[in-house]
């Protein structure tokens, strides 16, 4: 893990100051809860249902299908487009991608039994669990999602995640998407805290790092891929492990504002 100097591209530079925390916002898929892992297990049971995927390695498929998933969510999101419909599509593209023709048997069952190995495949991302746990017994847990409300709440149940969230905030009902400020607006609302008494983290730089500053909310980037970071300066966690240690850092984090820009 990285901490924070005192100059910052981002619109608040972060400084450890104890016991101002009163509320963590967490981003939900790929920081709590491990959409990767369920998504490769899914895109493995896509594979066996048609010889065209053979010819395509997994780092390609996963591009592909991540790529396609994006757009489409960005449909769903914006409501000009069903949940189910999108997802449908989402593999009609997939198979066009590969150069077959799918026609709506196809993707339907492609579809349908992508969501089955994903559904079955659903885990919270490694120390998830304990590190809500120890962040819970200082401040409280808020998640803040784009995403849709009866989707995430089952994500959050099937793992177990949902006992430790005290409010949870999803783009559909907030009515705006991060990087919005609206969204963090309404986080904030809901907890009864200001800005400066919550943390972000998110595995998002643009929806959850850019989104939290500019509401004036201090974050921490999560960064299990080891990328390189577009500010050294943002605190940054490659692990949510070992909980302790890692709660005691977040619950450390405040803002100290240098203007908004």
């Amino acid at each position: 893990m990285t901490t924070a100097g005192t100059n910052s591209s981002l619109p608040f530079a972060l400084s450890i100051i104890e016991g101002v925390v009163r509320a963590v916002l967490f981003d939900l898929d790929d920081t709590l809860f491990d959409h990767r892992h369920c998504s490769r297990s899914a895109l493995a049971g896509v594979r066996r249902m048609h010889a065209c995927f053979d010819a395509v390695d997994d780092s390609r498929l996963e591009a592909a299908h991540a790529g396609i998933l994006e757009e489409l969510h960005l449909e769903v999101l914006a409501g000009r487009l069903d949940l189910d419909a999108a997802r449908i599509e989402r593999f009609r593209r997939l198979y066009e991608r590969v150069g077959i023709a799918a026609d709506d048997d196809l993707s339907v069952r492609t579809a349908h039994a992508y969501r089955d190995h994903y559904i079955e495949a659903r885990a919270p991302v490694e120390g998830a669990i304990p590190l809500l746990k120890a962040v819970g017994r200082h401040a409280q847990v808020v998640v803040v999602s784009n995403n849709l409300l009866k989707e995430q709440q089952a994500k959050m149940r099937d793992c177990g995640l949902d006992r430790y969230v005290d409010v949870l905030v999803v783009s559909e009902e907030a009515g705006v998407a991060k990087p919005d400020p609206g969204i963090f607006a309404m986080a904030l609302d809901r907890a009864g805290v200001r800005a400066e008494e919550a943390v972000m983290i998110g595995d998002s730089w643009v929806n959850d790092i850019e989104g939290a500053c500019h509401a004036g909310i201090p974050a921490i980037w999560f960064n299990r891929e080891g990328l390189e970071s577009p500010d050294p300066n943002v605190p940054t966690l490659h692990s949510l492990e070992p909980a302790d240690d890692v709660a005691s850092l977040i619950l450390s984090v405040s803002s100290a504002a240098k203007g908004r820009g």
